[in-house]
């Protein structure tokens, strides 16, 4: 469940990274405040658009198990991997 909400992160912040590169190589301030002045709900709006659309072709494309799992357990003093069977 972190990696899910960690991915979902790093897609919604990537439109504020690539603007902040954007400004580094206009020789702006991105620490500026005045740098972001109205860009901000366009960000925000298109980090919402990029971590839908990755949380959803996600889980268009996960790969997909079926049958019954069979839990972690030790088989003669040997730790034997989940799996589904």
């Amino acid at each position: 469940m972190t990696r899910a909400v960690f991915e979902a992160l790093v897609l919604f912040l990537s439109p504020f990274f690539l603007f902040g590169i954007y400004l580094y190589l206009r020789r702006r301030n991105p620490l500026t405040r005045e740098a972001w002045d109205g860009h901000v709900p366009w960000l925000v709006l298109a980090g919402l658009v990029v971590a839908i659309a990755g949380i959803v072709i996600g889980g268009l494309t996960a790969e997909r198990h079926t049958g019954a799992y069979v839990p972690s357990h030790l088989e003669n003093g040997t730790l034997v991997p989940g799996r589904f069977h």
